[in-house]
């Protein structure tokens, strides 16, 4: 039977505009306050200038989905934008040996502690590297005392790539005790936002988070997609600035 909260056809690259994908992945188990919470994941797939491919938070791959993206182009770029979408970038390593595998803050301390084998080549900055500076921009959303992202744009589609800043989850996926816990945490479609432990993490610090968002909003961005629940692929910035209200 499959899982109501799966985004079917799983595993499988979806078109969003020119040169940009994305690609549902299996459920995975997380701690919550109260509780454990099944999450969709999902991961973004972007061709660059020079035809290679870029993978943002790289999902538990399977054969085929490996042989669509080869029929794309060389996978060069695997991307962990914070320090919980990474786990599964040491598998496509052994695939891609010849990737650049690029860290976010603090995943290299948290890879360690939770004993997890992963190389990472070189580091996310506030700006993006020459590798992909033509097709992409990003910065360093700062502010929380727990976990930092860095975000992306892709800038023909005008199409925002976040991580865990958005979680959306739509209340028919989810079994009615998860779907009370998300509510109360503030990350229920259509209302969808960071939960609120991550936003406690910014108390005292809104300033500079303030300050990212400013950056964000002047992007323009037509769609979000998020790693988490329903994407945003209208009005991209009416609804970041009604996911992060909390800030002002």
């Amino acid at each position: 039977m499959t899982s109501p909260g799966l985004y079917q056809p799983l595993n499988v690259l979806k078109p969003v505009a020119a040169g940009l994908w994305l690609v549902d992945g299996p459920m995975i188990g997380m701690a919550v306050p109260g509780g454990h919470l099944a999450f969709p994941t999902r991961m973004t797939v972007v061709q660059l200038a020079d035809g290679g491919l870029w993978c943002h938070s790289p999902i538990a791959p399977d054969d085929a989905l490996f042989r669509a993206l080869d029929a794309l182009g060389p996978v060069r770029h695997l991307v962990s934008p914070n320090k919980l979408h990474y786990a599964h970038i040491a598998a496509w390593q052994r695939r891609y040996p010849q990737a650049c595998a690029w860290a976010s803050p603090g995943v290299r301390e948290r890879a360690r502690s939770q004993r997890i084998a992963v190389n990472f080549d070189a580091d996310l900055a506030d700006a993006p590297p020459p590798e992909w500076a033509a097709t992409l921009d990003q910065l360093h959303f700062r502010g929380s005392r727990a976990l930092e992202e860095i975000v992306f744009l892709h800038r023909d589609s005008g199409t925002l790539v976040l991580a865990d800043l958005i979680e959306n989850f739509e209340p028919a996926r989810l079994p009615p005790m998860m779907r009370l816990l998300v509510r109360l945490a503030g990350s229920l479609d259509p209302d969808g936002k960071a939960p609120l432990d991550m936003r406690l993490t910014y108390l005292g610090r809104k300033r500079a988070a303030r300050a990212c968002l400013a950056r964000m909003l002047a992007w323009r961005p037509r769609r979000v997609i998020l790693a988490h629940g329903r994407c945003y692929l209208d009005e991209g910035e009416a609804e970041l600035r009604r996911a992060f209200r909390w800030l002002a």
